[in-house]
């Protein structure tokens, strides 16, 4: 689904990606982790051709991601998602839908889809300025929904959020395993990907330290948390 062959971004005399190989297979739960400064955006970037690679390659599906094809099949999430508030929930969810070229008659029944599986029923005719910020990152993925994606990139969807906005996020995330989509996970919250995540990789200063099963990754007696901390400080 998604291959990073030796791929590097250089910003001047700064080397934000440095030499970063891995793959994410379909079907696959995978989280990007590392500290601030890592390079996890940068490669998000890469993948979506929101910047080049200054060398090396990175693919979807196949496809080189400098090709507008390979994002044909992406639903993405930014870190700071803003939806205009003065939207309702289902406004912002058929506009989209018709950035997306989608018929209206596809498109109601795609955001009536997509509303039932955010768990929003009730609240999708209500304003966004009425929304709580767990409730805006549920929207949020639902627009990544949108047009039927086999692959789902998040940026830190849990960024800002409460305990139970947490919470909330990461049973809508498992509940979409079973929708068989592929999801590329961005996060700081290392205790919330090794409840719902496959896979793992982590990366510092750009360069990629491990990247495994999480079940082979954590030791017995440790937690994500341990080894991101150990393998980070060296």
């Amino acid at each position: 689904m998604i291959e990073l062959n030796v791929a590097t971004k250089r910003y001047g005399s700064l080397v934000a990606v440095d030499n970063v190989s891995f793959t994410v297979e379909a079907g696959e739960y995978f989280a990007l982790l590392g500290p601030n400064g890592a390079g996890k955006t940068t490669i998000v970037r890469m993948l979506l051709n929101f910047t080049k690679p200054t060398s090396g390659s990175l693919s979807i599906n196949g496809i080189p991601c400098a090709n507008a094809a390979s994002r044909a099949a992406i639903g993405y999430l930014a870190e700071n998602n803003h939806i205009p508030p003065y939207l309702t929930g289902w406004q912002y969810l058929i506009r989209c839908a018709e950035l997306l070229d989608i018929n209206r008659y596809d498109a109601i029944n795609q955001c009536k889809r997509v509303v039932g599986l955010i768990g929003m029923h009730g609240r999708e005719d209500t304003k966004v300025n009425t929304y709580s910020k767990g409730m805006i990152q549920r929207f949020g993925i639902g627009a990544a929904l949108i047009g039927n994606p086999n692959l789902l990139i998040l940026d830190e969807p849990t960024a800002g959020l409460d305990p139970i906005g947490i919470r909330e996020i990461r049973q809508l995330l498992e509940s979409l395993k079973d929708q068989g989509l592929t999801i590329f996970l961005n996060s700081h919250l290392l205790s919330e990907v090794e409840k719902i995540c496959d896979n793992a990789a982590i990366i510092n200063r750009g360069r990629l330290l491990v990247k495994d099963k999480i079940s082979a990754i954590v030791k017995d007696g440790e937690t994500l948390e341990d080894v991101f901390v150990r393998l980070v400080k060296g």
